[in-house]
């Protein structure tokens, strides 16, 4: 009934609200174990393996019962009944045999807050408050696994290197194991493994390049789950100019050949502004033997800048190459994102620029946000480690923006999810995989991502793209920004440490602030100039953005990277969010769950006298997206997910077309490519709100 329209033209939104009560009625109310008080609850939990004793003895018990007062004090309800089913479904704690529920979600958020604040108690008060109130929502692992004795990590992903060494291969494929088991995905950097055909040991032809590597990690990523909660997944990133990039991007046709075909592995390509520019001229690209790129210039492939040592890696006769037409190189991506969706796109050079770390960022995650320095480990001939190189682990969670704006404490409600994620970080230690352990150690690296802005900006009135929504973005996203660098600057000045390169960063120097004018971060539109005068947001002036130079300078950062906006997938649902910041794709989607069937979810803030402002993403159109990630960027230290939404009679022309408008606007990374399918008949069916998907 939410699908359709009623007989005045109107969407039936109380429809989706009856459901919601049915749910709980009919389902939820009649599967839940109930005890007499919260003391037999915790008791019963504790001492059948369900909680983990550790978390709850690291307070009181009279403040753990006030904390669980508090958060049912709130009278919380899940706005829709896709919230409701996904939090249920997926994140509560249910008995042994799955059949009953043990948890509200007051339950579940609370046990999260006393896990991350790991015995302060105002912390945990603090955490339930934001989450409670839906201003900051962990990512899946961390709310699904917080406070369970039965658990995998609280981690969202891992990004390996796999360096051009059977050792390296080797250990990549048990690391992919053991972090697929702990419940995260798992990226591997493959463009310093050698191509098909090359020497070994300085014989001809041996090599098998990198699409068996792909098959054993694949194969890796189909068995191993934790426990069954979360299915493996695996990504794999490949440079533009190694020798075996059309093999690869082969591997996803429709008609690829099954020794090579690639079903279930995400692939992403790694582009340098050397192929943009080769292909504007109409050029070839060449190729390069990462073999002898490394014993050339004494480095892995993936860390020499091909742009910068192009010519003269083309001039130099010891590196083997080929060639391919540049301009054909983009049309067969784009043939392959035209069929599948992939591959993910990463604009090497863009993200470097960007970067304020010393070293070298080479690919990043399976939802290609995250954009970290990694470095290379070397290994023994028993496959211990000679060195232990640093790998990344992605801690993620996003904030409502709409509820972020509304928030009583604007300061407070990031500092508090920078908290938050930090202590998902300190937590977690994974000894089976060194390098991921280490490069955690080191960084404490965290992501913290938003959600909600088109659900935001309709609430407002405002157009997605437009000169108010812009204006909007890039003011928020400065503000965030501040108060995430001020918000670490006090972690480190409290427990007196920084990661371990603040020193050789440009946050050091300082030259990370001069980048920045603070007068650019100021709205410029009455409307949005109004949104925050009726905030607590706080927007940085020039005298704010010197006195947080200086600070930081003197204290340091305890997080080496702070930022990351993911697709925000499930926990949009739970926490009535449009999904990362991005437009909707429909004003109700449509999704299939399993045995129930089909689900329908309205778009957030959405109602019958604001419809115009929820065009989705097909009628929006590509540049809209992209100048609105474009202004978003410039304050994120990492990545921001971004997915192209095209209609159906779109060419391949113009997904080349967006990719080129995305690498000049600055975007660092391109998520998937979706292309809008219209129903059997090709024709609207006279009152369906979203039956053209």
């Amino acid at each position: 009934m939410l699908n359709l329209y009623d007989s005045n033209g109107n969407i039936q939104f109380d429809k989706d609200r009856e459901a919601a009560n049915q749910y709980f009625l009919q389902h939820v109310n009649q599967n839940t174990v109930y005890f007499h008080d919260l003391e037999e609850k915790i008791g019963y939990l504790v001492d059948n393996d369900y909680y983990d004793r550790t978390v709850l003895d690291k307070y009181d018990d009279e403040f753990v019962k006030d904390l669980f007062k508090q958060a049912y004090a709130k009278k919380f309800r899940f706005q829709t009944f896709l919230g409701a089913f996904k939090y249920y479904t997926s994140y509560t704690l249910k008995t042994f045999d799955g059949r009953r529920y043990l948890e509200r979600y007051e339950d579940r958020v609370c046990m999260v807050a006393l896990g991350l604040a790991d015995g302060n108690a105002a912390l945990a008060s603090h955490l339930v408050d934001e989450i409670i109130d839906g201003r900051f929502q962990p990512a899946t692992p961390t709310f699904l696994n917080i406070g369970k004795a039965q658990r995998g990590e609280p981690v969202s992903c891992f990004l390996l290197r796999i360096e051009d060494n059977m050792e390296s291969i080797g250990r990549s494929i048990n690391s992919a194991l053991q972090l697929s088991k702990r419940g995260g995905g798992v990226a591997l950097l493959l463009s310093n493994i050698r191509e098909i055909g090359a020497p070994i040991k300085h014989i001809e032809n041996q090599s098998s390049g990198v699409i068996p590597v792909m098959k054993l990690l694949e194969d890796s990523f189909s068995y191993a789950n934790q426990l069954g909660a979360r299915q493996g997944a695996g990504a794999v990133y490949l440079h533009a100019h190694h020798p075996d990039i059309m093999k690869f991007l082969d591997t996803k046709r429709e008609n690829a050949d099954e020794k090579i075909r690639i079903k279930t592995l995400s692939l992403g390509v790694v582009i340098p502004d050397i192929t943009f520019e080769l292909a504007k001229r109409n050029d070839d690209m060449y190729l390069f033997s990462p073999y002898d790129v490394e014993r050339i210039y004494g480095k892995p492939f993936a860390d020499v800048s091909v742009t910068e040592h192009y010519e003269e890696m083309v001039e130099d006769p010891r590196i083997r190459k080929s060639k391919i037409n540049a301009r054909q190189f983009f049309q067969t991506l784009a043939e392959i994102q035209f069929e599948s969706g992939y591959p993910y796109i990463m604009f090497e050079d863009t993200v470097n620029r960007a970067n304020p770390i010393e070293g070298r960022i080479t690919h990043s995650n399976l939802c290609s946000e995250i954009l970290q320095v990694s470095t290379p480990s070397t290994f023994n001939d028993d496959l211990s480690y000679a060195e232990i190189g640093n790998d990344i682990s992605c801690n993620l969670g996003s904030l409502n923006i709409a509820a972020a704006v509304d928030s009583p404490d604007f300061s407070r409600t990031i500092e508090t999810a920078i908290r938050g994620l930090t202590a998902v970080s300190d937590q977690t230690f994974i000894d089976s995989v060194p390098s991921i352990r280490e490069g955690n150690n080191a960084s404490h690296a965290i992501g913290l991502g938003q959600m909600n802005l088109h659900g935001f900006l309709g609430r407002e009135h405002i157009y997605y793209g437009s000169e108010e929504g812009l204006d909007f973005t890039n003011a928020y996203f400065a503000a965030v920004m501040y108060e995430c660098l001020k918000a670490s600057n006090t972690i480190a000045r409290e427990r007196g440490r920084k990661f371990s390169s603040f020193d050789t960063s440009e946050y050091a120097t300082g030259e990370f602030f001069d980048r920045y004018d603070p007068a650019s971060f100021q709205p410029t539109t009455d409307r949005v100039k109004e949104i925050f005068a009726n905030s607590t947001i706080h927007i940085p002036d020039a005298a704010d953005w010197a006195a947080l130079k200086d600070a930081v300078m003197a204290d340091g950062l305890y997080n080496r990277n702070l930022q990351a906006v993911p697709p925000t997938g499930s926990i949009s649902y739970i926490n009535n969010s449009t999904s990362s910041i991005h437009p909707i794709a429909s004003k109700i989607e449509i999704r299939k769950e399993g045995k129930i069937g089909r689900v329908y979810y309205p778009a957030p803030h959405m109602d019958n006298d604001n419809l115009e402002y929820f065009q989705d993403a097909y009628e929006i159109g590509y540049e809209k997206i992209i100048d609105t990630y474009a202004v978003a960027t410039k304050y994120v230290d990492q990545g921001l997910s971004l997915t192209l939404f095209f209609r159906d009679d779109a060419t391949t022309r113009d997904i080349n077309r967006a990719q080129i408008y995305a690498w000049r606007k600055g975007i660092k990374t391109l998520y998937y490519i979706r292309l809008r399918q219209t129903a059997l008949t090709g024709t609207e069916v006279e009152g369906c709100v979203s039956c053209m998907l």
